[in-house]
């Protein structure tokens, strides 16, 4: 085999094309098991929420994202069919409109896993503030006034480790302060440290 190099002609070997021939299988494989090992989660899950409620498996929420413009955000559905589009602490009685895994996914974060392709595609990140629902004005325009809709929305936060789950316009005002903690501190090494935990 003949490889140009600027303008000389370099004669690789068989023997040297040999070891990455074997090796490129084995390379492939170990991807392909990772990411088998990766999904594996997601379609369990995927089956769980299909036998156990009605209604597509993916709830897409319109969702606000950086400079609070909206985007359809996948979640694993948590929600019986039917369910306002509103956010949780606003429904009358919220256990009653739960699928029977809803509680359980959403305490465990796993309804977020679809989430990864809203970061493959650019409108969500690993680690930022969580995305307003479309329709949490007061929310919104608090976030506009100290800037936080100026970041792209993550998976995960500082006010997600931080404090415990909760969807109530007080749970979303103490969260408001630690985004502001976390627009003041950004660094590497902060989000590392929101990953790990």
């Amino acid at each position: 085999t003949m490889v140009p190099i600027g303008k000389h002609r370099t004669k690789l070997s068989p023997a040297r094309l040999i070891p990455w021939a074997k090796t490129a299988p084995t390379m492939e494989h170990s991807l392909s098991l990772r990411m088998e090992i990766l999904l594996l989660p997601v379609v369990l899950i995927a089956i769980a929420v299909r036998l156990t409620s009605k209604g597509p498996v993916i709830f897409w929420s319109d969702r606000v994202g950086r400079h609070n413009t909206i985007f359809k955000m996948p979640k694993f559905r948590s929600m019986r069919m039917g369910t306002p589009a509103v956010a949780t602490h606003q429904l009358a009685n919220p256990n009653e409109h739960l699928t029977p895994i809803g509680s359980f996914l959403r305490k465990s974060s796993l309804d977020e896993l679809p989430q990864l392709w809203s970061i493959l595609i650019g409108v969500m990140s690993f680690v930022g503030p969580r995305p307003a629902l479309f329709n949490q004005q007061d929310l919104i325009d608090l976030r506009t006034e100290q800037g936080v809709h100026t970041l792209v929305p993550g998976l995960t936060g500082w006010a997600q480790v931080n404090y415990p789950y909760g969807e109530s316009l007080e749970d979303s005002l103490i969260k408001l302060q630690y985004d502001l903690y976390y627009i003041k501190h950004r660094s590497v090494f902060l989000d590392l440290n929101i990953t790990i935990k």
